[in-house]
């Protein structure tokens, strides 16, 4: 069985999670759902935080990123987050520990997370539980472009 880690934009995208959540008791959603926002795990601290997310990342088989009209917008804490956001270092922690991403558009006009540019991620551009499941099914393992030095 899969487990699946969901990075979201929490201030303007919860309901999709909460959506995630309620089909999760269905038996035709074959995953475990696996939160990790930050507000989620009640720290202000930024470290804390971030060792929490990796944690999830790294026990999750895939990444599910809900990309929202604001996924891509800098946080207040950026610097010390070490990218735009908390979606962006999700999906960078993802990369780092090989796992199988999948995206979902809720409206194609969105700007996708910087993290998920070149990276082969499987797409859903509509929010069903169809489009999600074979988005996860046909997530490959990430795996970091070969560096070719001349």
């Amino acid at each position: 069985m899969n487990k699946v880690f969901v990075s979201f934009d929490f201030e303007h995208d919860r309901r999709y999670k909460y959506l995630l959540e309620a089909w999760n008791n269905n038996p035709r959603f074959q995953f475990i759902f696996e939160d990790g926002t930050p507000r989620e795990i009640n720290s202000m601290n930024v470290g804390r935080v971030k060792a929490a997310l990796t944690s999830k990342v790294k026990d999750a088989t895939h990444v599910l990123v809900i990309v929202g009209e604001h996924s891509n917008d800098p946080h207040p804490d950026r610097s010390v987050i070490g990218h735009k956001n908390w979606i962006n270092f999700e999906i960078h922690q993802a990369k780092e520990y090989g796992k199988r991403i999948a995206a979902i558009k809720l409206s194609r006009s969105n700007e996708s997370p910087d993290e998920l540019l070149g990276v082969s991620a499987s797409w859903a551009y509509s929010f069903t539980q169809d489009n999600i499941m074979s988005a996860l099914n046909a997530a490959m393992p990430y795996t970091p472009p070969i560096r070719r030095y001349v």
